[in-house]
């Protein structure tokens, strides 16, 4: 809103400053100063709304040091996070912009998702909350609105470097651009090609899955794009909740992943950068920048409340919109399978899960009963049982956590 604001002002009026609002950097950074702002005020506030109204986490008897201190700590404070990012998109950024509105959809929908379980959790009494089925009803009915949307909207397109030598082929157009002696950027393209790392041309056409059907296989690609990204944001969303399991751990996790997702969307929006690292340019990409900002601002500043001893928890409300965010943003501009590597975190406590149950059923089956590969899972509470303290395990997980974010970085000119 401000930044329609500002526009006008500095064009019909020459209002000194109002320009800046037409950087990109420099409304990111208003960005993460008031998503700070209203994180930090509204969180005091919230906490206490909830302590009145005694919505109070339920706690498993898992047998956990310092479990049972953690009983009635307030919940559901994801709703300080949505707010954070909300508040300050809605005053910064473009809303005209395609991968704005997506983000503003994918974080209300799944906010709402899990509010809805945080709901029947707390206030109906009923510990399973929303059924699962429902859940995943909601992941793929946002997999299914940003994969057709990314699919088909007019404005979501790449521009790619070609070689001189391939120039002849090219039918050149004002929107042609020389960037360098041996390399041109093409015209604006609807296109399935996403990031690949550690691979020479970088880059992995989803079509091409369907090639064997023939002529005119681009057509269809959809039938394949689409169940990728409901797969992709179905099983971030669940990593993202899992690891929601000691203090400090989702949210801190998820503000490295947001940090480096806006360096990867100011590459990936800005030609100069993107004919630098040679990735394919994403034009109108570079706003999500200052939704990362937002994003960013708002994880930091629930850490304020939810490292250890933790003041109130983000529930399913947070944990399930942060997951969804991580993912739809990957996907808009074009690294999803970087994921395996940024959220690795995330992977990995999915992962102890799977292979956790996995085993016991086995084991059940052929011996008559189960076993197990982790003392606990999800794996944070496995380090918990060998007797590591919560802010341990959750520091060290940061670090691998900003080790994975930075290899991840890395891997655009690493190939």
């Amino acid at each position: 809103m401000l930044y329609y604001l500002f526009t006008y002002l500095d064009k019909h009026f020459d209002l000194p400053g109002a320009g800046l609002f037409q950087f990109i950097t420099f409304r990111t950074t208003l960005a993460i100063i008031v998503s700070l702002i209203i994180s930090l005020l509204m969180g005091k506030r919230l906490i206490a709304f909830l302590h009145k109204k005694q919505v109070g986490e339920t706690i498993r008897d898992l047998g956990l040091e310092g479990q049972s201190e953690k009983k009635g700590t307030p919940t559901m404070g994801g709703l300080i996070i949505l707010s954070a990012i909300i508040i300050p998109t809605l005053l910064f950024a473009k809303l005209t912009n395609v991968y704005i509105i997506l983000m503003l959809i994918t974080t209300v929908w799944m906010g709402t998702i899990g509010f809805i379980d945080d709901y029947i959790k707390v206030f109906k009494k009923n510990k399973e909350g929303l059924a699962g089925r429902f859940k995943i009803v909601g992941q793929v009915g946002l997999g299914l609105i940003i994969g057709y949307t990314m699919f088909f909207h007019p404005s979501i397109v790449v521009k790619e470097k070609i070689p001189a030598s391939q120039l002849a082929s090219v039918k050149t157009s004002e929107n042609t651009k020389r960037t360098a002696s041996s390399y041109y950027v093409a015209h604006a393209q609807k296109s399935t090609k996403t990031n690949v790392p550690f691979y020479k041309n970088n880059e992995f056409d989803y079509a091409k899955l369907l090639k064997y059907f023939g002529p005119g296989y681009e057509d269809y690609a959809f039938w394949i794009f689409i169940p990728i990204v409901i797969l992709i944001i179905t099983a971030v969303s669940n990593g993202a909740n899992i690891t929601d399991g000691i203090d400090g751990l989702a949210t801190g996790t998820s503000a490295i992943i947001g940090l480096a997702l806006g360096v990867l969307a100011y590459v990936s929006g800005n030609i100069v950068f993107a004919n630098y690292l040679n990735i394919m340019y994403i034009p109108n990409s570079g706003e999500l920048v200052v939704f990362a900002g937002a994003f960013l601002g708002a994880c930091i500043g629930f850490l304020w409340y939810n490292t250890y001893p933790a003041q109130v928890f983000m529930g399913d409300t947070g944990s399930l919109a942060i997951g969804g965010i991580i993912a739809s943003y990957a996907i808009m501009i074009r690294k999803e399978l970087l994921i395996p590597l940024l959220c690795g975190i995330f992977l990995v406590e999915n992962l102890s899960v799977i292979i956790q149950v996995s085993y016991f059923k086995y084991t059940k089956r052929k011996y008559g009963e189960g076993r197990r590969v982790f003392k606990m899972s999800p794996l944070h509470h496995h380090y918990q049982k060998l007797g590591y303290s919560e802010p341990k395990i959750v520091t060290r997980f940061w670090i691998i956590g900003i080790l994975l974010a930075v290899i991840t970085i890395v891997t655009l000119k690493l190939r």
